[in-house]
């Protein structure tokens, strides 16, 4: 077999990137190169010769540093956190652009980010990518004519002060028109809490959307809405919809994309994950508070308008708030009440526990959901379930009162004294 190859006669050098060829030309030739000459006739430094002589290549972008460097270890630190996560590049910038001295381009920050291996790998570990090729349909919807509701659920944050970890979840609720959105915490997600969150949500907004879109949960259904059959909306919920004036309107189950407008909401909580351990429970509540302004005064990607802006044209529409007398019998209220010298609080008639520290303290009270839940400060001291006996002793409160009256009288005494007297106690007060 014969290959015919065209062999080059003559060798060219008009430009930098021709001296390698030069250089491997003349070795093999045994020839020597003249790199003054070169310059000459190139009109360039003799240096710069040698330099591509040796095989340099220019780069095709500059290799600036932007300067970030700096907060390497800062960085570092923060992705290492046994406590802090950071789901997103973004919860990252604002975390550094909220606590420190941190003025950089949002681009500029995210490049940055790509360019550090550790920290690339970072934000690639455990993501992964779903595609469908179900198509979805956009709609949109008048002013005043659907909100959408949702909650964030089981967010794992470690408190400063107690070092504690709680499950905190976040009732999203958006208006359909100008994306404004209210995000309400909670530390349960009860009928009565979703009710009560509700309500204030409704107040902040001056008015009442039309219809509420909402998945089958089971706080608002009692029997889920399915391809095949319509969904029993709860009698309470449907109740709290009746007073407040707005029609309940459930997905039907397992097509979260009828909501989308809500469920693009829950990334921006990420950012919650970041404060772990940084935070107590009221600073907490203030962080998803800001989030929700800052979220509310950004360009929404879907309609290119801040929604903020947008819910001023929109909240003209909504439906009017119904009277104050009915609003506050949805609404779970806070009072304080003071503890006696046997360590219960009365409550109603009744008489409730509470641990021997608090007595003579003043705590707060708020009854939800059948239950009583007491608190000092911000901390959850004591639940009782509501009850018409006279006296609701937890065993463990009244013993540690028995303690204080019977200094001296070892443990195992003082928990069958204990025992007897609430036994005593419970037949004469049921």
């Amino acid at each position: 077999m014969i290959i015919n190859i065209a062999t080059p006669v003559s060798l060219h050098v008009s430009k930098l990137t021709d001296l390698p060829k030069l250089r491997t030309f003349m070795e093999h030739n045994n020839l020597k190169l003249n790199k003054s000459e070169i310059a000459r006739q190139l009109g360039i430094d003799r240096r710069t010769v040698n330099k591509y002589l040796d095989g340099y290549t220019k780069p095709d972008h500059r290799n600036k540093d932007s300067g970030l460097s700096r907060y390497y270890d800062l960085i570092l630190e923060l992705l290492s956190s046994e406590t802090q996560v950071f789901h997103y590049r973004r919860n990252l910038y604002h975390y550094l652009s909220d606590n420190y001295d941190f003025v950089v381009p949002e681009q500029t920050f995210y490049h940055y980010l790509k360019k550090v291996p550790e920290f690339d790998q970072y934000f690639k570990r455990g993501k992964i990518t779903v595609s469908s090729s179900e198509p979805v349909i956009r709609y949109e919807t008048a002013p005043g004519e659907q909100g959408q509701l949702d909650w964030k659920e089981k967010i794992p944050f470690v408190l400063r002060d107690t070092g504690d970890t709680i499950y905190i979840h976040v009732l999203v609720i958006i208006l359909g028109n100008s994306r404004f959105r209210i995000y309400k915490p909670a530390l349960w997600m009860t009928q009565d809490i979703l009710i009560h969150l509700l309500a204030e949500a409704f107040e902040t907004l001056g008015g009442v959307p039309k219809t509420l879109l909402t998945d089958n949960m089971k706080t608002i259904m009692d029997t889920a809405r399915t391809k095949y059959r319509s969904g029993e909306i709860n009698s309470r919920f449907e109740a709290f919809a009746k007073d407040f004036g707005f029609k309940v309107k459930p997905c039907v189950a397992a097509t979260p994309k009828t909501k989308g407008k809500v469920e693009s909401q829950m990334k921006y909580l990420d950012e919650i994950s970041a404060y772990s351990g940084k935070l107590d429970l009221i600073e907490l509540f203030e962080l998803i508070e800001k989030i929700n302004s800052r979220v509310n005064s950004t360009v929404c990607q879907g309609t290119g308008k801040i929604p903020i802006l947008s819910f001023e044209k929109e909240k003209d529409s909504l439906l009017p708030l119904p009277h104050e007398t009915v609003r506050n019998q949805y609404k779970v209220m806070t009072r304080d009440v003071k503890v006696n010298t046997a360590g219960m609080i009365n409550i109603r008639t009744c008489q409730y526990s509470v641990p021997a520290e608090y007595i003579g303290k003043t705590v707060k009270y708020q009854i939800h959901d059948n239950e009583l839940y007491v608190y000092y400060n911000t901390k959850l001291v004591s639940v009782h379930a509501l009850s018409d006996k006279k006296l609701n002793y937890n065993a463990e409160h009244y013993t540690e009162v028995l303690n204080l009256r019977h200094i001296g009288m070892n443990s195992d005494e003082v928990r069958k004294l204990a025992k007897q007297n609430l036994e005593l106690i419970g037949g004469i007060y049921k």
